[in-house]
């Protein structure tokens, strides 16, 4: 049973992974934790670069869940994360929130919102402690 986490590098995006590693120790499952951007600025703090990756990577594969770390660049972050859940059949997805206004969501759009309508599987999506 693989478990699709979406993840940045920040408290929301650790909320995700924390939520979807404890999920794949109750099902028995793995954890693939994708990365992805749109790559359109020179700096995306919400992308990892490859030293931020190797020590996500050196981090995961100390833990007792099978894992691994997907980097994607697309035009559409939301499609890339559920790309990916269905490219490995994934039971569920899990992606952090955070709050946003109205009218934060119609001008910027909502990336959480995309996916929890668009996926294929359950998806969890939990927020930052």
């Amino acid at each position: 049973m693989t478990i699709v986490v979406g993840y940045v590098p920040n408290r929301h995006g650790e909320a995700a992974l924390d939520a979807g590693l404890a999920e794949a120790r109750l099902r028995g499952g793995d954890v693939v934790v994708v990365n992805a951007t749109r790559g359109d600025a020179l700096v995306d703090r919400r992308h990892l670069g490859d030293a931020a990756a190797a020590e996500l990577e050196a981090r995961l594969a100390g833990l007792d869940v099978p894992t691994s770390v997907r980097r994607v660049l697309g035009a559409d972050v939301a499609e890339e994360v559920v790309r990916v859940a269905d490219e490995v059949g994934a039971a569920l997805v899990v992606i952090g929130l955070r709050h946003r206004s109205a009218v934060g969501k119609v001008l910027m759009g909502s990336v959480a919102q995309r996916v929890l309508l668009e996926a294929r599987c359950p998806v969890l999506a939990v927020k930052a402690g």
